[in-house]
């Protein structure tokens, strides 16, 4: 069973940016897709962003495109999300997901 560790959140002016780490351990992430999702408060949970196993391709929700980037570090065992131009609708706690595991989460906020 793969853990992951999920980091880099905070509090930021609209505009701003964050860049969020999700550490794996217990498992090489190197032959996985890998997630994030985000849960805005009394929302389900969404699908943010997703990347290849070896980081070649990638794929956005639409609200993102532009301003967010999904990358990731096999050698470190790590995957990562730059966001930049955050906006207040930006707010939630970011999960990232391999498999059927979840980290803890990081709460992102966004203030106006």
């Amino acid at each position: 069973q793969v853990q992951l560790v999920e980091s880099g959140g905070g509090l930021v002016q609209a505009g701003g940016s964050l860049r969020l780490s999700c550490a794996a351990s217990g498992r090489t992430i190197s032959r996985y897709v890998m997630w994030w999702f985000r849960q805005a408060p009394g929302k389900e949970r969404e699908f943010v962003a997703r990347i290849s196993s070896n980081g070649g391709n990638t794929y956005y929700t639409d609200s993102v495109k532009g301003r967010f980037t999904i990358s990731r570090d096999n050698a470190k065992n790590t995957l990562y999300l730059q966001m930049n131009s955050l906006q207040p609708e930006d707010t939630a706690i970011y999960y990232c997901n391999l498999e059927n595991s979840w980290g803890q989460g990081t709460q992102v906020t966004v203030s106006s």
